[in-house]
């Protein structure tokens, strides 16, 4: 576990020597994420609206697990979150999965590198769309 642990912290380093931008972590970006994808969503009068509201809830799945994994009930704790990104209009509160009372992941000093959070989402996006393949659905306008 120590030799994972090691080797975790280099591929960081790694990735910061790459690009040096960070997203803050607790599951922050995603909730923001989120709230964009379904704001977006809402401008959008075709049935594409429902795949975008989906790929929101899927990114709301991140902070959920965190929520559950520290204890917490996970839909409570995801409203309370999001409710007050919403309503502070601030994008750094994630779910504060050490209890100690802040939820802005700025203060509690929870950061992600930008490039490792680019490359889950595109991974993830990309095994969805492998798996609607072979599952052989099609995409609005396609022909039989």
């Amino acid at each position: 576990e120590a030799k994972r642990s090691i080797w975790d912290a280099m591929c960081v380093i790694r990735n910061l020597v790459k690009d040096n931008r960070i997203v803050y972590g607790g599951g922050s970006n995603e909730i923001a994420c989120a709230i964009a994808v379904n704001d977006a969503a809402d401008k959008v009068p075709s049935i594409e609206q429902y795949a975008m509201r989906a790929f929101a809830d899927a990114l709301e799945s991140v902070p959920m697990a965190l929520a559950e994994n520290s204890g917490f009930a996970p839909f409570s704790t995801l409203a309370d979150v999001k409710s007050r990104q919403l309503k502070e209009n601030n994008p750094r509160l994630g779910i504060d999965c050490m209890d100690k009372g802040q939820n802005d992941m700025k203060e509690q000093h929870v950061i992600e590198t930008l490039i490792g959070k680019k490359q889950q989402i595109m991974l993830a996006t990309q095994l969805v769309r492998m798996i609607l393949k072979i599952d052989d659905v099609r995409s609005p306008g396609e022909g039989e």
